[in-house]
């Protein structure tokens, strides 16, 4: 596995193009949000999807979220209400999953049995770069190992995961703390994880 450090204000674009290089080769990659780690690959990437799954030991009905840079295109990858939209211009970039119908462009391995996926806009620069200079939308999932544990510290990251992934944007250690998963499917909204994301206004 290759490592780099990166600062977390102004990411050395070097070790940002090594990335989104070896995403677009089709590999999977260990990168900060404003959250845990997540392990991720292009959405669009068939058998890098499945080397998560394969990873993470999830059935697949797990909701797997992606990154998105912005919001600019969100509508390719989910039917947004005026509603979910302008909750989620209010709230991203921030700690956040929002549950959306799916688009048909997504994966359906990433469709839950509803037909929804989830949709993060950290706020975190690595992760916007990174799905920003790839193009396309960058699967999240918290790296954990087959028990649920998280890890949240690089070097013990390092050590267990390395035979199973390509390369690693550490930033510190981060705080053991996911995102809220707010759903925004229908016309109420509804908290299905209270996590960093302040919801109080979704109650």
């Amino acid at each position: 596995m290759e490592y780099y450090e990166l600062h977390p204000e102004t990411p050395q674009a070097r070790y940002i193009n090594k990335a989104v290089e070896t995403l677009k080769n089709g590999g999977v990659i260990i990168y900060p949000t404003d959250t845990v780690y997540g392990i991720g690959c292009d959405i669009f990437n068939k058998a890098a999807l499945d080397r998560i799954f394969e990873i993470k030991n999830d059935g697949r009905t797990k909701l797997f979220s992606f990154v998105c840079p912005d919001l600019k295109d969100i509508s390719k990858y989910a039917k947004v209400s005026d509603y979910a939209y302008r909750t989620m211009k209010h709230l991203l970039p921030g700690a956040y999953t929002f549950v959306l119908p799916a688009a048909r462009e997504v994966p359906k391995k990433l469709w839950t049995k509803r037909k929804t996926v989830g949709i993060r806009v950290p706020n975190n620069k690595i992760a916007l770069q990174l799905a920003s200079e790839l193009g396309n939308p960058i699967v999240s999932t918290s790296v954990t190992n087959r028990t649920g544990q998280v890890f949240t510290d690089p070097e013990e990251i390092r050590n267990v995961f390395n035979p199973f992934i390509d390369l690693m944007l550490a930033n510190g250690v981060l705080a053991n703390k996911p995102s809220s998963i707010i759903d925004l499917s229908d016309d109420e909204p509804e908290i299905i994880r209270e996590g960093a994301g302040d919801i109080s206004i979704f109650k």
